[in-house]
């Protein structure tokens, strides 16, 4: 059976900045949330690994950060053919998604947003972004960035829950950054916050394109209620929308655009939300790690000696895309890399 992708989008009515949703970025950037699943570092760091080629070829990486206490990985880079800075977040590594999909059901509202009134958050996924060694390195990579190459683009992504960490990400360099070119696209992502949240992040994070699939699950947990608008989760917009339709003996792709409200009823919501197989592809990219080990990761011994260490065995790989050789970074302690 042949699969088709075609563009398909519907007009709604809307007001203000409408993300535009395009194509090609999308397969591109899936390829970025694909790459930083990848266990074998020594291969990332160099990008070299088997998902490191396509759509992302000539990636220049600057950091690769992983934090170990809290399994965790992320990776920042430049990409010349998109004249912008990449930033990628790792989805769960919990051996057994299962057991994560579950556990989302269950996740409250419990963390009230700083400086936005009446925005809530599940500590959780603030806390993965904000109050672990991942933050202090993304902003030191992308300040590295900004001297080496001027002030371009950011973009962010990530699946799952790496889509939610992509949007604190977003979120944090647009208001305690001032970073004012900053583009979101992320694939699965869980609701984060409540309507008030999703409102705020819209008007400051405007250029952002949540990228669902057919009956994948995630993106419908935690649940939402729509009579409890205030205090349940919401999705901020804008969704976009993956779903095949039959035509005889051809299966086609339609990408449908969705409305500004963030939890449009004809998108993903029109369907019962039961499939983890759908999470974990899109675009026909494998979004998933490549061991089934925990936080498993391999790395060249000699690698290490291009990074920073503390105390917990968290660590931070550095290159300057610049030279020609990798550049020795002899800090040892998170502590020293500027938040």
């Amino acid at each position: 059976m042949s699969i088709f992708f075609i563009i398909t989008e519907l007009k709604v009515k809307h007001e203000g900045h409408v993300p535009v949703y395009n194509h090609t970025l999308a397969t591109i950037l899936v390829e970025y949330a694909s790459a930083v699943y990848m266990s074998d570092l020594t291969e990332l760091f160099s990008w070299t690994c088997s998902r490191c080629n396509g759509m992302t070829k000539g990636f220049e990486i600057i950091e690769l950060i992983v934090d170990v206490q809290h399994c965790l990985q992320a990776f920042i880079g430049v990409a010349r053919d998109l004249n912008a800075i990449v930033i990628a977040f790792r989805g769960t590594q919990e051996h057994s998604i299962q057991n994560w999909v579950e556990d989302l059901f269950w996740k409250q509202l419990d963390l009230n947003y700083p400086g936005m009134p009446d925005a809530m958050v599940h500590h959780g996924f603030y806390n993965a972004y904000h109050n672990t060694t991942i933050r202090p390195g993304v902003l030191y990579a992308v300040k590295r960035a900004k001297e080496l190459y001027g002030d371009i683009g950011i973009m962010v992504t990530g699946h799952s829950m790496g889509g939610a960490m992509a949007s604190f990400c977003a979120l944090d360099l647009k208001v305690n950054h001032e970073s004012q070119n900053v583009q979101v696209m992320t694939f699965g992502q869980p609701r984060i916050g409540n309507a008030a949240f999703a409102s705020y992040f819209s008007r400051l994070v405007p250029n952002t394109i949540r990228i669902t699939n057919e009956h994948d699950i995630v993106p419908h947990l935690p649940p939402y209620y729509p009579y409890f608008s205030q205090k349940t989760y919401h999705h901020f917009p804008r969704e976009v929308w993956l779903y095949n339709v039959e035509l005889g003996s051809l299966v086609y792709t339609v990408e449908k655009v969705c409305d500004s409200s963030g939890e449009d009823s004809s998108c993903c919501r029109s369907v019962t939300g039961n499939s983890i197989s759908d999470h974990l592809v899109y675009y026909g990219i494998e979004l998933e790690a490549d061991t089934w080990s925990k936080c498993g990761i391999v790395m060249d011994p000699r690698v290490v000696e291009y990074g920073a260490t503390d105390l917990k065995g968290n660590f931070a790989l550095y290159k300057d895309p610049t030279a020609l050789t990798l550049k020795l970074n002899t800090q040892t302690d998170f502590g020293s890399i500027p938040a």
